[in-house]
């Protein structure tokens, strides 16, 4: 298992950091560990598998 930080998911997604948060608050991005008090970050693969899905859901709309 890999930790990474919040640039790195920003920059894997391509969303604002606005935008990341208010998708975790809906429940549809992947929550944040807290590691310490004032430091926190993604795992990473479910930041990918997050990806994947996203990318397997533009495939299916193309097809229908």
């Amino acid at each position: 298992m890999k930790f990474i930080r919040l640039s790195t998911v920003l920059d894997k997604t391509a969303l604002s950091s606005t935008t990341l948060y208010r998708l975790m608050n809906e429940g549809k991005f992947p929550q944040n560990v807290a590691l310490t008090e004032r430091c926190v970050a993604w795992v990473e693969d479910e930041v990918l598998e997050w990806l994947e899905k996203r990318l397997s859901e533009r495939v299916c709309n193309q097809t229908h």
